[in-house]
């Protein structure tokens, strides 16, 4: 993609309580409605981005669909990302997490193998027999409840810019700005409700951020 359209809003003197993740996505299809962004195609990220997806695609008069991708543990601390990587492969290292973690390349690819893996063991989980949805010169929304690091967003992003999307817009409630800024490079435009200076995790910005099970997050899929 060669043009890049920044198209965020920022609220940094307050932060708004999501009531939940429904209220969150009805939110942000009232924002790219008012932005006049319309989509062919809205894509959420599993499990958590699901609530938000519905209520976007809702919103949009959209298909939803999923995209999926998998952490990428440091050696000895899973939950610390040194990358994450998508359903077909698609990759992103956090070079700064690798480089302090020692982590060496034959793990990280050894990792990236089985993450991949469970990845597109997910993906075909959740579509229940259906295909990927076709991207081709369609422009694809792509929703999660929030970024914080974003590997997992960095992921599904670098996997769509292998397709033939005609534009990808990333619609998310709430991330921290630097990560936000990030994520602007990747993609043709960026909806994002607030990016607090003072941010420290995504759940704060809940009133109910409670887990979304497999089960509940497929439900979305068929409403």
């Amino acid at each position: 993609m060669v043009s890049r359209l920044v198209d965020s809003s920022r609220t940094m003197a307050s932060t708004r309580q999501f009531a939940d993740r429904t209220d969150a996505g009805e939110r942000l299809g009232e924002a790219l409605l008012e932005r006049g962004i319309h989509a062919e195609l809205v894509l959420a990220i599993p499990r958590g981005g699901l609530p938000l997806g519905r209520a976007v695609a809702d919103a949009l008069e959209a298909p939803l669909d999923v995209v999926v991708a998998k952490k990428i543990g440091a050696p000895g601390n899973p939950e610390y990302a040194v990358g994450a990587v998508a359903s077909d492969g698609s990759v992103w290292r956090n070079e700064r997490a690798i480089s302090g973690t020692r982590t060496d390349e034959g793990y990280f690819q050894e990792r990236r193998e089985t993450e991949a893996e469970n990845a597109r063991q997910k993906a075909a989980r959740y579509r229940g027999g259906r295909s990927a949805p076709e991207l081709t010169d369609k422009t694809v929304v792509v929703v999660d409840d929030g970024v914080a690091t974003g590997s997992t967003v960095r992921a599904c992003l670098s996997q769509l810019q292998q397709s033939d999307a005609t534009r990808i817009v990333l619609a998310v409630p709430v991330g921290p700005p630097d990560t936000i800024a990030d994520l602007e490079a990747q993609v043709d435009a960026v909806v994002c409700l607030e990016t607090p200076p003072g941010f420290s995790g995504v759940g704060q910005f809940y009133a109910d951020f409670g887990q979304v099970s497999d089960e509940d997050a497929m439900a979305y899929l068929e409403s």
